[in-house]
């Protein structure tokens, strides 16, 4: 198989460790990491791989979120660019 197109570069290039564990330990939970041969995800089902990356970012949003109640922030623009919405 090709490898395509490597579009999908990291904005923190020293995370890149961090991430490919998370992405493991993600693919762990839902049961697909035998299925993992080597690395190499080309024998795992586009359905699966989805799941992989929408758990992924459904706990980098809970993280963030986590975090935004232990600040108990009322002015989150400031800190994370977003506007606040009433």
């Amino acid at each position: 198989m090709g490898t395509g197109q490597k579009r999908n570069t990291l904005l923190v290039p020293e995370a890149n460790q961090a991430m490919y564990q998370f992405k493991q330990e993600i693919a762990r939970e839902i049961g697909i990491e035998n299925q993992i041969q080597g690395g190499y995800w080309g024998y795992i089902s586009s359905r699966d791989c989805g799941a992989v990356g929408g758990n992924m970012v459904r706990r980098m949003i809970q993280t963030v979120e986590q975090s935004f109640v232990q600040q108990g922030s009322p002015n989150l623009s400031a800190r994370t660019g977003f506007q606040q919405t009433t």
